[in-house]
């Protein structure tokens, strides 16, 4: 699956995450922030390879509930979910081998 390159432009209620079915990548962070887009062509790169991941970029901030239901604290967060559960997670990843990581910690 090709990478989302934009924010969702109203953040989902977290009902409406938990309940969508499949594989699905939160990437929590803000179009400005220096580790956001020194992520992009890592995750761009690991999703190419992986079919079936449903990825949503959300604008994460102040007043933001999803983030904050989460538990965001640095940017970027990502958040693999499967049928809604919480499988892997990773934070401010630096490198290519740490967002597959994410990958391969959900499938074992």
């Amino acid at each position: 699956m090709a990478m989302s390159r934009a924010y969702v432009p109203h953040e989902p209620a977290r009902e409406t995450i938990d309940a969508m079915p499949g594989a699905l990548l939160l990437e929590f962070g803000a179009p400005w922030c220096p580790h956001c887009l020194a992520a992009e062509p890592l995750l761009d790169h690991a999703l190419a390879r992986r079919d079936g991941v449903t990825h949503l970029r959300i604008e994460d901030g102040r007043g933001r509930r999803l983030g904050r239901s989460f538990a965001v604290k640095l940017w970027p967060t990502f958040v693999l979910l499967q049928d809604g559960v919480e499988r892997a997670r990773s934070v401010r990843p630096r490198s290519l081998r740490e967002i597959e990581a994410l990958f391969d910690s959900a499938e074992a």
